[in-house]
């Protein structure tokens, strides 16, 4: 546990990055489509990014074979993750997409089996399911029911919330076999790319080119767009690379759900949201749940 405390903090910090995100990426769709969020986010990443390299203080050192290898783990985390997420969160509440998000570390553990050999406990499984539990209840009490009124907007999160699992496997590999701030660079500079190449396509079939940079005149989106750009993507892909370099994936994935749990705490604190009694009982859920599925050990299968 001594050995992996700076991952297990940076697993914590990457889930108070995205349990604010949300609130974040809410206020810049309310300025700027999707995918020019996107866009714009991706490109404070790259350029926040690409300081040490532009200063001469690193060196990529990457050839044709390595940014194949690693094209997988870019398309799923950022770009997949954060499309998905982007135009699901269009459609339907934070809420209902954090009930969907739960699912992460269910898929991460069958696809970590599967593909890892890393094979959760029975008590690792009760944990994770506790934890699951906590951010449903949650919402559910808070929606008073769960309704999900928008069935494309609840499988663009689905899907979101499998592009997360499977970059959590992908990534236990990559992560041994790459320095993690090359790792990251090259995944933020596909997502920049990407994403800059979309919304201008888009752009220029709609005739409005000279709309694409207008969002930065307002003043929320400035801060949304800083957030999201250097913290919430950039930030969060170094932090996530580093926790699954030394922590099983199933550990990782849970830390996705004390991220809901932030959310809760950002809409007391942020927006004065009043806090309830089911808040204080799912939290504890959560808690309990990430907590007990990190101290017990995942059994890792050696094939004969």
């Amino acid at each position: 546990m001594l050995q992996n405390e700076k991952a297990y903090l940076s697993a914590f910090v990457y889930s108070l990055i995205i349990g604010f995100s949300f609130m974040f990426t809410k206020l810049a769709l309310a300025i700027a489509s999707p995918m020019d969020t996107l866009a714009h986010r991706f490109t404070i990443s790259f350029l926040i990014a690409s300081i040490p390299f532009l200063a001469k203080k690193a060196q990529l050192n990457m050839n044709y074979k390595d940014l194949i290898a690693i094209l997988p783990l870019a398309i799923l985390y950022p770009t997949l993750f954060f499309t998905f997420q982007a135009f699901g969160l269009v459609y339907i509440s934070s809420s209902e997409a954090g009930i969907i998000q739960a699912v992460v570390p269910l898929f991460t553990v069958f696809l970590a089996g599967h593909f890892l050999n890393e094979y959760p406990t029975t008590q690792q499984k009760i944990f994770i399911l506790l934890s699951v539990m906590g951010v449903i209840y949650i919402f559910v009490m808070k929606s008073s029911g769960l309704e999900v009124a928008n069935l494309q907007g609840a499988l663009l999160i689905l899907l979101s919330a499998l592009s997360a699992a499977c970059y959590n496997v992908l990534a236990r590999n990559l992560t041994k076999r790459y320095a993690l701030y090359k790792l990251t660079y090259i995944m933020t500079m596909i997502g920049f790319i990407t994403f800059n190449v979309i919304a201008i396509i888009q752009h220029n079939i709609d005739h409005t080119l000279s709309y694409f940079f207008v969002p930065f005149g307002n003043k929320e989106f400035l801060l949304s767009i800083f957030y999201l750009g250097i913290l919430s993507s950039l930030g969060t892909s170094f932090l996530s690379n580093y926790a699954l370099s030394k922590l099983e994936a199933s550990k990782m994935s849970v830390f996705s759900n004390l991220a809901t749990l932030i959310t809760i705490i950002a809409g007391v604190l942020v927006l004065h949201e009043k806090l309830q009694y089911f808040h204080l009982i799912g939290g504890s859920l959560i808690l309990i749940g990430v907590i007990g599925t990190n101290y017990f050990n995942t059994k890792k299968v050696v094939n004969q």
